[in-house]
């Protein structure tokens, strides 16, 4: 017996205090977020206890049975990984995580390894993971039950689940629950990826700490032939019944099954999207700018001199990286036009990346837009990532304008992205996994180019000033986002400039 996630945005609606607003801001209603009549009330309660505005304050909880409550379109949806250890589970689940946080689907990975750490502390051997170890797999069961019944937030459950039995426990959860399932699976017989993936992951797990390095290797493919013996794939016949994706070889073949909504299809976009070949990713904003030196944002001026200065270095500096393949992507804007033709090389121009539109604020400063909508500006500051410019774009705009160049970055190897500041903040909260509340203050300078690696549960970044002075075009969080705040409050954090 639960809310649905809207269900529990009414009833908290239903109450007018100031304190809530934190929590109603939590939670979200989406087809990858729901929460208890418990967790709510544990949520309220909580913050009634830190808080105590009112000692006699009492909150009434009325419950639906599973028979009465209502069935919603946009259901919760617990997505399962399935397959042997060294397959890349792990891998995908934070990958696919990071994505639909970065969509503003908010999701949260349960590694089924994390909680088996937790209640043996130590890791003896191998054996641990047969079949026919009855008290482990006492253990194991139950930590799956506490992954998928205590996590109130429905998530990536990070696991094997290589029976038909661990399976069906999940799926009668969710139906008890009223959620959707979606199940990826990850099958991989090629021995150079099994290889390569063992011995850059799995025998630096918490596992494997106090191991050597050669007995961890014999321990770790032992385990896998555990899991071998009990070992059921989902079957395109027998499980017909059910959604899924199987991934074969890294994503060398897919087979695809009745995919339920538009979230599992965008999954299953991006999941045949993503590659594992190594490859790094530049994000460098434009050179310097006219508007740039003036103080105004958005419009479409060329470079100035020291920008002019910045494209040769970058020119420079790039032929120094002797990149393989690789590809230009500018905006349709003069000034990454420009940046890019200094490289004497081809380039692509995506609209997509073009600045963020700033309405009726195009071209102004700070100081003008304050002075002229000072509510305006106060209510960005409140909430930068959701504030929409008049006749303008919000930073949630922007990222939704920009999943098609993500998706395009994913399929490509080696690329050189030439865009603006608001979009290399969204490309950038992509890769390192950044919050929608950190996203629009990252800190993306001028005349810096940054290199991204994609790693396996991470990516790797390096920072390149080329030693070319340029204005500093970046706004701090402000203390005060009154609406009735001063002048002086309110500019406090702009940067200096002509």
């Amino acid at each position: 017996m639960y809310f649905e996630a809207n269900v529990a945005a009414l009833f908290l609606d239903r109450f007018h205090f100031s304190y809530f607003s934190q929590i109603k801001q939590t939670i979200k209603f989406n087809v990858a977020l729901a929460l208890s009549c418990e967790c709510i009330c544990n949520l309220l309660l909580q913050h009634l206890q830190i808080n105590k505005p009112y000692s006699n304050f009492n909150v009434n909880v009325f419950y639906w049975s599973t028979a009465s409550r209502p069935q919603f379109t946009n259901c919760p949806t617990m997505i399962v990984m399935v397959g042997l250890p060294a397959r890349g589970k792990t891998y995908i689940s934070k990958k696919l995580t990071r994505y639909l946080n970065w969509i503003g689907v908010p999701t949260q990975v349960f590694n089924l390894g994390q909680y088996r750490r937790e209640v043996l502390q130590t890791y003896k051997n191998y054996e641990f993971f047969r079949p026919d170890n009855e008290e482990a797999m006492k253990i194991r069961r139950y930590n799956t039950f506490r992954m998928i019944v205590y996590n109130y937030i429905s998530s990536v459950l990070d696991a094997t689940n290589t029976t038909r039995e661990r399976r069906g426990v999940i799926i009668n959860f969710a139906k008890e629950k009223g959620y959707k399932v979606f199940f990826i699976e990850s099958v991989c017989d090629d021995p150079e990826i099994i290889e390569a993936n063992t011995m850059q992951v799995k025998l630096s797990s918490p596992d494997y700490e106090n191991y050597d390095k050669e007995e961890a290797l014999v321990d770790f493919l032992k385990r896998i032939d555990c899991y071998k013996m009990s070992y059921v794939p989902l079957d395109e016949e027998k499980d017909r019944h059910l959604s899924f994706i199987k991934i074969f070889n890294v994503g060398s073949r897919y087979l695809v099954n009745r995919v339920q909504d538009h979230i599992q299809s965008r999954i299953v976009y991006y999941l045949m999207n993503i590659h594992v070949t190594p490859r790094s990713i530049y994000l460098s904003r434009h050179g310097e700018s006219e508007l740039n030196l003036l103080g105004r944002i958005g419009g479409d001026t060329g470079l100035s001199s020291q920008g002019q200065k910045y494209a040769k270095a970058l020119a420079e500096f790039i032929r120094g990286q002797s990149i393989k393949d690789l590809k230009v992507w500018t905006s349709h804007m003069k000034r990454t036009i420009q940046t890019a033709e200094a490289l004497g090389v081809p380039y692509e121009q995506w609209k997509a990346l073009n600045e963020i539109d700033a309405g009726v604020c195009e071209e102004m400063t700070y100081e003008e837009i304050q002075a002229t909508h000072p509510e305006e500006f106060a209510l960005r500051d409140q909430d930068k990532y959701r504030y929409r410019y008049p006749k303008g774009e919000s930073y949630e705009d922007l990222v939704h304008r920009l999943e098609p160049v993500i998706m395009e970055l994913e399929r490509q190897e080696n690329v050189l992205v030439i865009c603006h500041q608001a979009v290399m903040r969204c490309l950038l909260a992509y890769f390192l996994d950044k919050s929608e509340d950190d996203l629009p203050y990252l800190k993306c300078p001028l005349h810096t180019v940054l290199k991204l690696t994609p790693l396996a549960y991470g990516c790797k970044v390096e920072s390149f000033y080329l030693n070319i002075q340029a204005v500093n075009t970046h706004r701090d969080r402000p203390t005060n986002v009154n609406v009735a705040r001063k002048p002086e409050e309110a500019l406090q954090t702009v940067p200096e400039h002509l």
